[in-house]
């Protein structure tokens, strides 16, 4: 699962450090759904854990990309409710508004969400 955390237009984007090959590549942040958690559950652990802040999921973009053999990633937008975005698992945090969303390396597997949060962004 992966946080589209949105504010004022913008749109989060969190700089891998790990593993080798996805380093220096953007992502939205999130992670697994742990057995007995809802998926917004575990995207707000995840943030939280990831970030330091606390989101809200507001929904869920349509799309679904397929990563290996055993793992969906979907993407959810999600409001900061509090906190501020402090990368713990990342090595930079940068907003984004809909006209910034190509000026960075984003991962593969988050690059097919980018055309659906388009119009969230642009309001």
């Amino acid at each position: 699962m992966g946080a589209a955390i949105l504010r004022d237009g913008r749109v989060l984007a969190a700089r891998r450090t790990f593993p080798a090959e996805a380093a220096g590549r953007w992502e939205f942040p999130g992670g697994k759904v742990e057995p007995g958690e809802t998926p917004d559950d575990a995207l707000v652990r995840e943030v939280a854990e990831e970030l330091g802040c606390t989101v809200e999921v507001t929904a869920w973009l349509p799309e679904e990309v397929a990563i290996g053999d055993r793992h969906v990633l979907r993407v959810a937008l999600a409001r900061l409710v509090a906190g501020e975005p402090t990368p713990h698992e990342h090595d930079r945090v940068r907003w984004l508004g809909a006209g910034e969303l190509d000026a960075v390396d984003w991962l593969a597997a988050d690059r097919p969400f980018l055309v659906a949060l388009r119009p969230a962004l642009l309001g």
